[in-house]
């Protein structure tokens, strides 16, 4: 919070490996699937073949007439209470199991529970739906024109706009010596998290649910199980165990985790249920596909006067994290650089396609393809090197965004600078061979926020014990980031102890204090400041114990090497072990903390979150114009991380990152036609491997945050967010070529390159005159 970046930490900044490392690479680390309880019953569930249907009748008696089927649940047995991500009523609109319609292809109908594997199958096979087809919409700009079908009746399918304005966006294009515009496209993406999603529910003669689940916020997965099971969230417990990935997409509750439940309160017994990875795919959130219609004007030396943008959102059946989609596109647009004139417009849109939810970046990446492509295409344009045009425009500390975020710390410059050093930027630029290319672009991310609650906090519980052991209790959510290492390495610096002395029970709502999750980049900001407060706390405890048994004040004592001494007096001393039996052998901690950040209102304007992070990165390609392949040959990502509390973690996430980024620009898209997904597995859809995978160079930025603990800011997602347009930028580089369509495929790049170029969108506008030249 306070410490200056500068002073020598004896285990932050240090490259240490992670608490789970051990767990993991022996194979003792337990996930959901892994799980087995006595009398386990094996769940699945049954899925609509339909994208719009009525439901006209359900028979589940042959099923429940199968030998070893114990229990069968359609959304007639629930008590068909409907929920949403933000609970808000007009939020609100989806059943955990389909109740009158089904509104996209692969939506859960129905739920069985039964001996083993192939006789819930079996089970499935033998329940009968009659349906009543509808017309159905896929595209969200046919969604939006009058007598399109509507998804939800009563509701029309552009369920939500935005308007937002700062300046006078008009005035400015006047004022403005180019103006261009362009039209950007991005595909629905998988999470293609390793682990898929798994649930485990027992109940016991109290009517007591445990849950364990792969989710990523066992938070509010209880309230989302109280909400539409209509039972208290105290006779709810949810464990979350190790977690193979999540992305945002194990953040809310799914409908197996409600049908583990029901269906375990139903048979008495535990109740299992695992995605298929073609389930995986058909039956869970994906990345919002967005359309992006983008206006910048610029003076002649390439600084930044206007931007109109132009959104529509497919939100597809449900609207989950639509809403926050707007607002996201819209902060993201106006975060990175300065521009004194916006205005923006945006629809999010219902489809019967499958549903959207949050994914790493949530709207960023999409925003930030459309904004730093662009900014690229206006840099050709003008003549101006692209690493200039960035330095120009590029946002610092201390200063405000359209929507009133506060910039407390930015390393955005220093990225751009250190990535133009590493790449040898001008010389490789201007040297390269023929359909070699080198792009630039930058991002940004917040680092937690009030985005889904009206309130944004961590609690944390720490345990002192007598040998001098600390225990960490947290309800926040390590899914692979490492977030439960941080979390001890901070309270191994507060305590002046070995790494080794720390541990950490997390993310169960009923042993730990409550953490909404892990999203928004918000674990190591928050959970970590709750840490150093509980930290701090107990230390507070132990010192006056300490103080009154030396005969000296509280702020003469200091902590170090696991023992508490007298400042100036290394003679008068107290082992922490010793302190501790002196506190009555047992002293609790206890941290909150709770972000000072705003809600945004109606103009969209609100300091969302405590910093922001920042960086920039260079892609390196080599295009085969024969086939139109692109081989990313190297990335440099330089990142503004605050201060680095574990280097090596950050260069992880760095390099994950971007090959994740990798995946979206070149290879990575859900086919759906007609609300069918194509290619639902691996063998189709591709993701990138470590053959594909380039030379990666990650740079740390240390800027030092006021706010964060120890100066460290978020950066899980603000990583992944320049590498598409940076991507894109060097394959325009290399061979001319503009794809505005997510991915970059071969195909694209052919017929481009055989159908020729096309001009530009551009006005040439000679100075306030407003006449063209």
């Amino acid at each position: 919070m306070e410490e200056s970046p500068l002073k020598e930490y004896s285990v932050i900044g240090k490259r240490l490996p992670r608490t789970d490392a051990m767990a993991k690479v022996t194979g003792e680390a337990k996930y959901t699937d892994d799980l087995r309880l006595p009398q386990m019953l094996i769940g699945k569930l049954l899925r609509s073949p339909l994208p719009h249907a009525k439901i006209l009748h359900i028979d589940t008696s042959k099923a429940e007439r199968l030998v070893g089927v114990k229990g069968v649940i359609t959304g007639l047995d629930t008590p068909r209470k409907k929920y949403g991500l933000l609970m808000r009523e007009s939020f609100m609109d989806r059943y955990p199991l389909a109740v009158d319609k089904v509104r996209f292809i692969g939506e859960e109908v129905a739920a069985v529970a039964a001996v083993d594997e192939d006789t819930a199958l079996e089970a499935l096979d033998l329940i009968r739906v009659e349906y009543r087809e509808l017309p159905a919409v896929f595209h969200p700009e046919e969604a939006m024109k009058p007598g399109a079908p509507s998804v939800h009746e009563g509701k029309a399918n552009a369920v939500m706009s935005r308007s937002f304005e700062y300046g006078d966006a008009e005035k400015g294009f006047r004022s403005s010596d180019y103006v261009r515009e362009d039209k950007f496209t991005t595909q629905a993406v998988a999470h293609a998290c390793m682990e898929t999603r798994a649930a485990l529910s027992m109940v016991d003669f109290s009517g007591k649910v445990t849950l364990w689940s792969s989710t990523q916020s066992p938070f509010i997965l209880c309230r989302d199980l109280a909400q539409t099971l209509n039972i208290p969230k105290a006779k709810i417990r949810v464990i979350k165990p190790f977690v193979g990935g999540g992305f945002g997409g194990k953040m809310e509750m799914l409908p197996l985790e409600f049908c583990s439940v029901l269906l375990s309160i139903k048979t008495g017994k535990p109740v299992r249920i695992v995605h298929t990875r073609e389930e995986e795919f058909i039956g869970t959130p994906q990345r919002h596909p967005v359309i992006i219609q983008l206006k910048t004007g610029v003076k002649r030396d390439g600084t930044l006067v206007a931007k109109e943008c132009y959104t529509i959102v497919d939100t597809g059946a449900y609207l989950t994290h639509g809403p926050m989609m707007l607002y996201g596109i819209y902060t993201f647009l106006t975060m990175l650089y300065r521009v004194p004139n916006t205005k923006f417009q945006g629809y999010c849109v219902y489809t019967n396609n499958p549903v959207r939810g949050a994914m790493r970046g949530h709207g960023n990446p999409q925003i930030r393809f459309a904004d730093d492509s662009q900014l690229d295409l206006i840099a050709k344009d003008l003549g101006i090197d692209p690493v200039e045009i960035r330095l120009k425009n590029a946002i610092r500390a201390g200063e405000s965004t359209p929507s009133r975020l506060r910039i407390n710390s930015c390393g955005l410059t220093e990225a751009i600078e250190r990535c133009a050093e590493v790449s040898n930027w001008k010389e490789v630029r201007g040297s390269l061979k023929r359909n070699n290319g080198v792009g630039i672009a930058c991002g940004d991310h917040i680092s937690g926020g009030k985005l889904y609650e009206a309130y944004d906090s961590s609690s944390v519980f720490l345990k002192v014990e007598e040998d001098g052991k600390v225990i960490i209790l947290s309800g926040a959510s390590d899914i692979g980031q490492g977030l439960d290492s941080i979390l001890c390495q901070i309270v191994a610096e507060e305590f002046a102890i070995p790494y080794e002395d720390v541990s950490i029970v997390a993310a169960d709502s009923e042993v730990t204090p409550q953490d909404l999750g892990t999203y928004g980049s918000r674990g190591t900001f928050l959970a970590g400041n709750a840490c150093l407060l509980a930290a701090r706390d107990a230390k507070g405890q132990i010192f006056k114990t300490v103080a009154e048994k030396l005969e000296t004040t509280v702020e003469d004592l200091e902590l170090k090497n696991g023992r508490i001494h007298v400042k100036g007096d290394p003679q008068r001393w107290m082992s922490l072990s010793e302190a501790v039996v002196a506190c009555n052998g047992s002293v609790l901690g206890r941290g909150t903390y709770e972000s000072n950040t705003e809600v945004p209102d109606r103009k969209g304007q609100g300091n969302i979150s405590p910093a922001y992070s920042f960086g920039a990165q260079v892609a390196e390609v080599e295009v085969h114009a024969d086939t139109g392949k692109v081989d990313l040959l190297r990335v440099i990502g330089a990142h503004d991380v605050g201060v680095a509390l574990n280097p090596m973690h950050i260069e992880g996430q760095i390099e994950g990152s971007i090959v994740m980024g990798q995946g979206q620009a070149l290879y990575e898209e859900l086919l759906i036609r007609k609300g069918l997904t194509l290619n639902p597995s691996f063998l189709e859809y591709k993701v990138p491997t470590s053959l594909e995978s380039p030379q990666i160079v990650p740079l740390i930025v240390e800027t030092h945050d006021p706010e964060g603990p120890y100066g460290a800011k978020g950066l899980g997602e603000s990583t992944m967010v320049p590498t598409i347009a940076a991507i894109a930028n060097a394959v325009d580089h290399a061979i001319g070529v503009r794809v505005k369509e997510l991915p970059i495929t071969p195909i694209k790049i052919s017929e481009m390159i055989e159908g020729g170029i096309s001009k530009p969108v551009m006005k040439k506008i000679g100075g306030s005159s407003g006449k063209e030249e």
